[in-house]
């Protein structure tokens, strides 16, 4: 979810939102029921691409599924993108992307059994990975988008006449551009045959532990559930907490306006480094308009557990870190939001952190445990 967009457009939401209380009361009448997570379409070893936009692509809307299915241990993942080279990701963090579509298509003629959208910062009607997007669908692969990636679906076509969702944010507009969808609300993810969509960014663990149960069944699922510190992740989600209120628009203008008081957090990274504790770390911290995170180290790039080449902040690089994070290695994966969120309330205060938590879509201070 694109913090700029959130502050651009919390007016209009506040202005808007309670005439769409009816509308929204009648679609979660109307649309309650969530089909089963499709298992893979064509190989016994699935084959899943995480299609990345290098100019901007949603961290951890990004970085949670390939941790999540590269520690399954249970499919090939590949993060692929229009060029080579580097993936900006918002709102923190450079990775490298892994393959590009070309060379994707020209490896994989017959395409992918899943395809994994993150939330894209460029609106691009008519892109590359639209068009890659609508021959992917059409070869049978089971297409997903997480949070506001379900705009880039949308944009492909694949949300015509279909049950969705998407990151409280965005579902007005959502709804507005494709009056065909089927909007269900209370769900964390939702499926429709062949296209699945989530809500906001956390929805992401869930979802990937949804998607190991499709590939290998519940044991392996429930294990790397635990491992990482989920206990549940099943569908169910109250999104009508999720809004804008006046304290909180307040709390954006205050911090964003305090430029003096801006900071960058450091996070030491070394190769091997939990991509999904890191993620949750990076992406917290640069969501309070007070802080940015950045990866540091004595190296240029380092890679991650899971395997994704992550760039580091130049040495020369002049947002100098003001202290230093190092991830907690004893502590469960998923955990280190809840951490991340307690040290923000810590040094910003209480309203900073369930702003943070409010565009993650988190439940806090509730945690990560049942992923309400």
């Amino acid at each position: 979810m694109d913090r700029r967009r959130f502050l651009l457009g919390m007016a209009v939401i506040v202005a808007t939102s309670a005439g769409q209380c009816a509308a929204a009361a009648a679609a979660e009448a109307a649309a309650n029921e969530n089909s089963a997570m499709p298992r893979p379409p064509k190989r016994t070893r699935p084959l899943v691409a995480i299609v990345a936009d290098n100019r901007g692509t949603e961290t951890t809307d990004l970085m949670i599924p390939q941790a999540i299915l590269a520690r399954s241990g249970l499919a090939d993942v590949v993060v692929v993108a229009p060029q080579s080279g580097d993936i900006a990701l918002m709102p923190a963090l450079t990775i490298a992307a892994q393959q590009t579509l070309d060379a994707f298509d020209r490896a994989h003629p017959d395409g992918a059994d899943y395809v994994i959208v993150p939330a894209f910062h460029h609106d691009d009607d008519r892109g590359p990975v639209v068009d890659w997007l609508r021959r992917q669908a059409d070869s049978h692969a089971i297409v997903m988008g997480i949070c506001e990636g379900a705009k880039v679906l949308g944009r492909a076509g694949l949300l015509d006449g279909r049950k969705a969702t998407t990151h409280w944010y965005a579902a007005d507009s959502l709804r507005s551009a494709y009056p065909t969808m089927r909007w269900t609300p209370q769900r964390r993810y939702v499926i429709d045959g062949g296209i699945v969509t989530t809500t906001g960014v956390t929805a992401s663990l869930p979802v990937s532990l949804a998607l190991v149960e499709a590939i290998g069944g519940g044991a392996p699922a429930r294990a790397l559930a635990d491992s990482i510190g989920i206990a549940d992740y099943g569908d169910t989600h109250p999104g009508g907490r999720y809004r804008l209120d006046a304290g909180r628009i307040w709390r954006i203008v205050a911090n964003g306006a305090a430029v003096w008081r801006h900071e960058t957090a450091g996070i030491a990274a070394g190769d091997g480094i939990d991509g999904i504790a890191l993620a949750l770390t990076a992406d917290a911290w640069s969501r309070t308009f007070r802080s940015q995170a950045i990866a540091i180290g004595a190296a240029s790039s380092v890679v991650t557990r899971e395997g994704l080449h992550l760039r580091l902040a130049d040495q020369t690089d002049r947002r100098k870190p003001d202290w230093i994070i190092r991830l907690d290695d004893d502590l469960p994966s998923a955990r280190h939001l809840d951490r991340a969120l307690a040290a923000i309330s810590s040094r910003y205060g209480d309203d900073t952190a369930d702003l943070v938590a409010l565009q993650l879509e988190y439940p806090w201070p509730d945690g990560l445990g049942d992923m309400r």
